[in-house]
């Protein structure tokens, strides 16, 4: 860690990095609020920033991301050597398109996409993140939807989408930035995924598709898409729609498939049409990677699809952003090739077992009621009892010291008298740190029932003492 006397003070009061380096470097402070009038020597640039960088919190600590932060040495390279490739431009940088194609194959073989090698090749692109690939997958939704709503000679200006309040908030921005009705099914305590029956009874003729979360952020849980498809073709059947499944993957689609080879919830579940899943999660990748598959080249509107030819030759593109490094592509190429099923079956494999083991240290306690348990991400949520003399934002706050980020919060709508923690295990936590968490949270529980019960009492005696007030 940096000590006090190299890092650069920001004085708030001017707006001006302090001249800490002044013997050595610099005798005037930087400004941060306006472009400085002079140039400065590259390594004052860099020691500023990253001195400052430096006193955030530790990522090994920080177990409320699921957002990975270490890759190896190699994968460091590649991603440096490939900032300044386009990812946008196939003409001049043809070998990275086919890098692309090849993660965007070798996904939708994950995932059984059918019929592979005799439609051209998997049906996706990169994103930035699983926000702009779930906005591809509900953008393609509602197309697909008006276009057979106008060609029955029926009205399209009123689309829902189904989803639970278990959803991340990038569905919640899909639904206002693109004008379709969020049809929000409650979750309750002790069930924390939505129902087939809930599904069921929520769905209309303006219904575009229904959201499935394979991966909960909330507790990690897997909501169960067979049973939500068998619920759909029913209604799809008797009332002549076509409902279709967007599955949210974006934690859980690098999980399931090396996990719960067996779990039906990709394309091998009928009416899945599309799958967003985040590389920068449990792909493995540094920030910001996603990916959107679709089961095929059918289920991608041509109204979402745009050609241009202002950078060489004719290429079709169908993102939200357009130029962007390739480093994000490479990165998950790597992964590929380097871990392959193999690898990624190791390393989810051990990453459950760091969780399993979290899981049960904490439960025998008795301090806790545990609410992440089988078939889930390799994370733990559980909630302080009741009966404990602190909440789980003291037990939160009090881990804070020891340097954890252990975030504290309440359930969605109608299950909001629930309160938890939860840690997300990744790649980086080893045993060892896996002891340490527990043995802080046994510290920071042993501090909190000696302090919170003396801290009440003092309250309640002073508001005894009191004098009414007239």
């Amino acid at each position: 860690m940096t000590s006090s006397a190299t890092q650069p003070a920001k004085d708030s009061r001017n707006g001006h990095f302090a001249a800490s380096y002044g013997h050595r470097y610099m005798t005037r402070p930087v400004p941060t609020d306006r472009l400085p009038d002079e140039s400065n020597p590259a390594a004052v640039a860099y020691q500023l920033l990253k001195d400052e960088v430096e006193l955030d919190g530790k990522p090994a600590q920080n177990l409320a991301t699921f957002c990975t932060t270490w890759m190896e040495p190699e994968a460091d390279k590649l991603i440096a050597e490939g900032l300044h490739y386009n990812l946008a431009d196939e003409d001049e940088y043809p070998h990275v398109s086919e890098i692309q194609k090849t993660c965007v194959n070798m996904m939708a073989d994950l995932f059984h996409a059918p019929d592979i090698s005799t439609d051209g090749g998997g049906m996706g692109t990169a994103t930035i993140g699983s926000s702009e690939a779930m906005m591809l997958a509900g953008l393609a939704m509602k197309f697909n939807w008006r276009n057979r709503q106008l060609a029955a000679g029926k009205p399209a200006d009123k689309p829902n989408l189904i989803m639970g309040t278990n959803v991340q908030i990038c569905w919640k921005k899909f639904a206002r930035y693109f004008d379709v009705e969020p049809k929000l099914l409650p979750l309750e305590p002790g069930r924390y995924v939505v129902t087939p029956e809930q599904v069921a009874s929520a769905v209309d003729e303006n219904t575009i598709g229904v959201c499935a979360v394979v991966g909960s952020t909330f507790t990690g849980e897997f909501e169960d898409v067979k049973a939500i498809n068998d619920a759909l073709e029913r209604l799809n059947a008797e009332r002549g729609w076509h409902v279709p499944i967007h599955v949210d993957g974006a934690s859980g689609g690098f999980v399931a498939p090396f996990l719960y080879p067996d779990l039906e919830w990709d394309f091998r579940v009928p009416l899945v049409q599309s799958i967003n899943i985040s590389g920068h999660k449990y792909g493995l990748c540094y920030p910001g990677i996603g990916w959107v598959i679709w089961r095929n080249r059918a289920a991608v509107p041509e109204d979402l699809i745009f050609r241009v030819n202002y950078l060489g030759g004719e290429m079709e593109t169908f993102t939200l952003n357009f130029s962007r490094p390739a480093s994000g592509v490479l990165s998950q190429a790597y992964n590929f090739l380097r871990l392959g099923r193999e690898g990624y079956t190791t390393c989810m494999t051990a990453l459950k077992a760091n969780a399993d083991y979290i899981r049960e240290r904490l439960e025998a306690t008795g301090d806790f009621d545990i609410m992440s348990d089988g078939q889930s991400l390799p994370l733990v949520a559980w909630s302080v009892k009741e009966s404990a003399p602190y909440t789980a934002f003291d037990l939160s706050d009090k881990l804070r010291e020891r340097g954890w980020i252990v975030p504290a919060y309440t359930m969605p709508k109608h299950a909001e008298s629930v309160t938890c923690l939860r840690a997300v295990v990744r790649e980086n936590m080893s045993r060892t740190l896996a002891d340490d968490l527990v043995d802080d949270v046994l510290w920071a529980v042993g501090e909190l029932n000696r302090t919170k019960p003396k801290l009440a009492a003092e309250v309640i005696e002073r508001e005894a003492n009191q004098e009414p007030i007239c």
